[in-house]
């Protein structure tokens, strides 16, 4: 098991990996369809999604939990 003091990291980490996953499947099917060779280019969409969602998701995190905050009424 990982200790609790990098549960961030693991967070963002499947986050990430699971978000550019499914969004870069469903992106190259709306754009190329089912076709021939579609496993590999949505192979090679996915990692480079993942690279860029990765540390988007790291920075971005914090901001959204303390806008939520501020939304959010207390009870």
């Amino acid at each position: 098991m990982i200790p609790q003091k990098y549960e961030f990291f693991v967070f963002t980490f499947l986050m990430s990996l699971f978000m550019s996953f499914f969004m870069s499947g469903v992106i190259t099917f709306i754009n190329m369809g089912l076709i021939e060779g579609f496993a590999g280019l949505w192979i090679e969409a996915f990692v480079k999604a993942f690279v860029i969602a990765y540390p988007t998701i790291m920075i971005v995190v914090p901001q959204v939990r303390r806008i939520v905050k501020m939304v959010v009424r207390q009870s």
